[in-house]
């Protein structure tokens, strides 16, 4: 099927953004999880990215959404804010893993402490709540996680009281996590993900030029290619500006990145629009063509 542009668009406040695509394990479908920034109300300055849920969206092929609700994810009083989820399946305790931002309250500036709450389901819609990641930081944001080969676990952050440079854990269990270091120190940048796909281990940041691309022989050490991604407008409707926080989601042989945004900028975005586009690797590195047309069917 003719992947659509744009594949999503939240149908409750028009500002779906920092997306991310699981399989669902017992039936086979997909859920897109993501920050449910309302777009479409009148508030001041950026408190439109605040008092945000975790939005749901659903496909049976990967190529048509369509909204299924918000996760109750409230662990204390008040109107919170929910950003960036990293959700992952663990087959060892047949659980689903969620990491997701988190801030206590509204602002209207880019302000507030930031932390990343732990979350538990065993059908991705109930969540209990585990505990909270600080690393030593009030300013951490933005997780991902990925099973090391000895199986074992790393997740990669934005620290925003390190420079916003992307740092990383490790953790035997998915439970306790040891802080380890910087992972990349070359420039300030947010929604880090990192996947497998063509016989590289490879990193996508988002750098606010477009998405940072770098790649990894053994998950440490990354190395950075020129070219940024996503970093010129697209064609497509809906697909102008840079593209921004990104997910990607390999089927089989074939890598799909799935992006937001934003149509209309001007000083302070608010309308955002989720986009899927086709990366390949030619000769050794990363490419995303956002106006090429392409098929997926996941369901087969």
């Amino acid at each position: 099927m003719k992947v659509p542009a744009p594949i999503y668009k939240d149908p409750i406040y028009n500002g779906a953004a920092d997306p991310m695509v699981i399989r669902k394990e017992s039936d086979g479908k997909f859920y897109m999880f993501y920050t449910q920034r309302r777009a479409n109300q009148v508030v001041e300055g950026v408190s439109f990215a605040y008092g945000t849920a975790i939005g749901v969206a659903e496909s049976e092929n990967g190529a048509e959404w369509h909204y299924r609700g918000a996760l109750d994810l409230n662990i204390e009083f008040g109107h919170n804010t929910w950003w960036a989820p990293e959700i992952i399946y663990n087959p060892d305790e047949k659980l689903y893993h969620m990491y997701v931002s988190y801030i206590v309250g509204v602002y209207s500036n880019w302000g507030g402490n930031a932390s990343i709450e732990h979350y538990t389901s065993p059908d991705l819609f109930c969540w209990d709540h585990v505990g909270s990641l600080r690393f030593g930081s009030g300013r951490i944001i933005d997780p991902c996680c990925f099973r090391l080969p000895d199986g074992t676990w790393r997740m990669w952050y934005k620290d925003e009281h390190q420079d916003s440079h992307t740092c990383y854990a490790d953790s035997p269990d998915l439970y306790s996590w040891t802080y380890r270091g910087l992972a990349t120190t070359d420039e300030a940048q947010e929604g880090p993900n990192v996947f497998a796909f063509g016989g590289k281990y490879w990193m996508i940041c988002d750098v606010w030029d477009g998405l940072a691309v770098y790649f990894s022989e053994d998950l440490e050490h990354f190395t950075r290619q020129p070219e940024n991604i996503l970093r010129e407008s697209g064609t497509r409707p809906d697909d102008s500006g840079r593209g921004a926080h990104a997910d990607i989601f390999v089927y089989k042989d074939r890598a799909f990145i799935i992006y937001f945004t934003h149509p209309e900028p001007v000083t302070c975005p608010t309308r955002s629009s989720v986009q899927m586009a086709e990366l390949k690797v030619i000769d050794g590195k990363m490419t995303c063509d956002r106006n090429a047309e392409f098929d997926v069917d996941w369901s087969v």
